[in-house]
């Protein structure tokens, strides 16, 4: 009887078993930097989201919030703008990266890309979405206020609806200011939430000049994304 092991995991695989023990998840098609691309997603965010609720409610401590598992429309405004910029062998970082969509454009357009998030569990799935990509893109956990990238700074920084917690906001500053290169830029995008409206006045007090852009999405024109980019103020670079 022919008692052969199985052949070893792959990394890929070792990956998506991690995920699968974690939560129910599959492959989604998506438009990326105009191309079809093939993201791991999560298969049932709204039940992942209510079961976080209910654990909350519970009095359960340590409870996140998997706003992650969700490609928001504002991924989808920030991928378009960048279209509008040189991004071949420039560093960039990916704040709060979700399902990764915007540095994936960002790679997609020849950035060199570290995708990085708050929580370990998208970035399972953020490294399975990026395994081709891998020359390009590195996955790395990052709490804003709490850790920091070693390594140079970045010309470039991402992060699409980071910006809806108010009580978010002095530790995404802190982050900024620690990884952003003298001279860089900072691009947030939003689907025009009013909180937001109170960050634009927020981050001008802390020391960044603050433009804004509306981007129409294709599919939906009626509802477009703001895009802010920051650059710090010459007195506070």
């Amino acid at each position: 009887m022919n008692h052969a092991c199985p052949p070893p995991e792959t990394e890929l695989e070792i990956l998506a078993r991690r995920a699968s023990e974690r939560f129910a998840w599959h492959w989604s098609k998506i438009q990326i930097a105009g191309q079809q691309r093939s993201l791991a997603v999560a298969s049932d965010p709204d039940g992942m989201l209510l079961d976080a609720c209910k654990r909350q409610d519970a009095g359960e401590e340590g409870v996140i919030d998997p706003f992650w598992a969700t490609t928001w429309r504002a991924a989808a405004g920030l991928d378009q703008f960048l279209a509008r910029i040189d991004l071949k062998q420039v560093p960039v970082l990916e704040l709060g990266c979700g399902t990764g969509h915007a540095g994936i454009a960002a790679a997609l357009r020849g950035g060199q890309v570290v995708l990085t998030d708050g929580v370990s569990d998208p970035l399972l799935l953020v490294q399975m979405s990026t395994w081709e990509l891998r020359d390009r893109c590195q996955v790395r956990r990052l709490r804003f206020g709490i850790d920091r990238l070693p390594g140079p700074t970045f010309p470039v920084i991402l992060g699409s609806d980071v910006t809806y917690l108010r009580q978010l906001w002095p530790d995404l500053d802190a982050c900024l200011k620690t990884h952003l290169s003298k001279g860089g830029q900072v691009l947030l995008s939003d689907p025009f939430r009013i909180i937001a409206n109170e960050f634009r006045e927020w981050i001008q007090q802390h020391g960044w000049r603050y433009e804004e852009h509306s981007i129409a999405l294709e599919d939906d024109t009626d509802h477009p994304i703001r895009v802010m980019s920051l650059r710090r103020e010459p007195s506070e670079s």
